[in-house]
């Protein structure tokens, strides 16, 4: 390792599986975890003489995400056939799209540290159905699932724009937000929504010149740590190997590895087919797609603020951190109420504490989001009115805001049947204040003397008036009258 350098370049594809009621290209219904082969039927099976019919809605989810990702879109887009045998493929070849893309040349800003970004290029988006699924769990023989056959796939293909594995979860994590963001997915990793192969190679330097590893791709990654740390193996299995062989990039020595989960290792499965493996022909069953002006305007009507734009606006506008701002966008509904309980005219980190600290924890306990609670955004913000004006304390705000999602009651009226308001009767305080000055006679002296116990005993004594007033004396005002009185 000894003056020796290196740069790692990775290149992502994501596969996103689309939330529509149906498949890609027949009426079969998409619902997880049903019995094994009970959602098929003759076109998904690839019976002879059916005839495949486009999801219309899917082809909009598609564009819709291209769009979000500052893609060109391809108004004249066909579909191809991707030949090969493999058991989940009962078919013996997928429906997709190979030289006619729906979207490329785009775009995604990936957040960094220290509230920065990086852009990351997009070289283009398809469409494609899925394959479906082999289990090994049965005894020593498998078994094939075809439920997820033919389902509505997407893939968003990055160039090779990341530096580290790092980089590429930031890029994964985003791409979930977005796809959620946009309705398209519910990109949940355990039911197989979303799936990661990252391609890495490393390009080293020493004194005696510059070698490129050959590209390795980790196949069906299905989660953001599987994701992470399989790169960062694979970075230094690629150096190691060099290293020891001095094996170098040449033309068609790509490799496909799985990874080992148990063992934390990618593991080789196969020499990388390329395209003319795959004898990409056009589909002569489906008729090419024509996207008109009229049909691109309406798709283009569901783009909304994205969440990294929307992260970004909150911390500028509304002065959150970097962190309590990734929290509450984290969820596009979460993010909207928010949004509204400002405008209303809450004060944004009172709301934002509030709603970190109870309402989101509540929301997730039940499976919804902040307004499938019950609550309105107005609500919470009237709350969040009454800790800035001094009538409760943030504590009680946060068992208020409890209280309101098990009754329905508004914030006022529960702070009145639970007593706590605050007191803030100037009148009222004095002669609590009185009262514990003069049950403290040392504590006011040692206050008065301005020796090393005076904040010591002033905090004493604004503590017995709050015990007096079991806690329901407004601090600040408190606070100033014990002050002028002790002056």
């Amino acid at each position: 390792m000894i003056d020796l350098q290196y740069k790692v370049i990775v290149g992502l594809e994501i596969h996103v599986q689309l939330c529509t009621n149906s498949k890609m290209f027949c009426p079969c219904a998409v619902e997880f975890g049903q019995n094994a082969n009970s959602r098929v039927c003759p076109v998904c099976l690839g019976m002879p003489g059916v005839l495949p019919v486009m999801n219309k809605r899917a082809y909009e989810f598609a564009v819709l995400t291209a769009l979000a990702l500052n893609c060109k879109i391809a108004r004249f887009t066909k579909w191809d056939r991707k030949s090969y045998y493999y058991p989940d493929l009962p078919k013996n070849y997928q429906i997709s799209q190979y030289d006619l893309p729906l979207g490329f040349e785009g775009s995604i800003e990936i957040p960094l540290d220290g509230q920065k970004t990086k852009p990351i290029r997009i070289r283009r988006i398809h469409l494609e159905e899925d394959a479906g699924k082999n289990l090994h769990t049965a005894g020593n023989f498998s078994q094939v699932d075809l439920n997820r056959t033919g389902t509505a796939l997407m893939e968003i293909v990055t160039e090779p724009d990341m530096n580290s594995a790092a980089e590429v979860k930031s890029l994964a994590v985003e791409l979930q937000r977005i796809v959620r963001y946009l309705g398209v997915s519910e990109a949940d990793m355990q039911k197989g929504h979303m799936r990661f192969e990252p391609n890495v190679n490393v390009i080293i330097t020493r004194k005696d010149g510059e070698y490129k590893t050959p590209i390795a791709e980790i196949k069906n990654l299905n989660s953001f740590r599987a994701l992470e740390k399989s790169i960062e193996y694979e970075i230094q299995r690629q150096i190691d190997t060099f290293l020891e062989t001095g094996r170098v990039m040449d033309v068609g020595n790509k490799t496909t590895r799985g990874w080992d989960d148990v063992n934390e290792a990618t593991v080789l499965q196969r020499e990388k087919e390329e395209a003319h493996d795959y004898r990409y022909f056009p589909e002569p069953d489906l008729l090419p797609v024509r996207l008109d002006d009229k049909w691109l305007s309406q798709i283009k009507e569901n783009l909304c603020e994205l969440p990294l734009q929307k992260q970004m606006r909150f911390i500028s506008e509304y002065g959150l951190t970097d962190y309590d701002a990734g929290v509450i966008t984290a969820e596009r509904a979460n993010a909207e109420f928010f949004d509204r309980a400002v405008q209303a005219g809450g004060d944004p980190k009172r709301l934002c504490n509030l709603l970190t600290q109870v309402g989101l924890k509540l929301a997730n306990e039940k499976g919804g989001s902040l307004s499938e609670l019950g609550l309105k955004a107005e609500k919470v913000s009237e709350l969040a009115k009454m800790v800035e004006g001094g009538l409760i304390s943030p504590s009680e705000a946060n068992t208020i805001l409890e209280q309101m999602v098990l009754t329905g009651k508004d914030a006022r009226r529960l702070a009145q049947e639970l007593n706590l308001l605050q007191k803030s009767d100037e009148q009222e305080l004095a002669k609590v204040i009185d009262e514990v000055l003069a049950e403290n006679a040392q504590a006011v002296e040692e206050v008065r003397s301005g020796g090393k116990k005076s904040v010591k005993a002033r905090g004493f004594l604004l503590g017995q008036v709050m015990q007096k007033t079991k806690g329901r004396a407004n601090p600040q005002v408190a606070s100033e009258i014990l002050d002028k009185k002790l002056a």
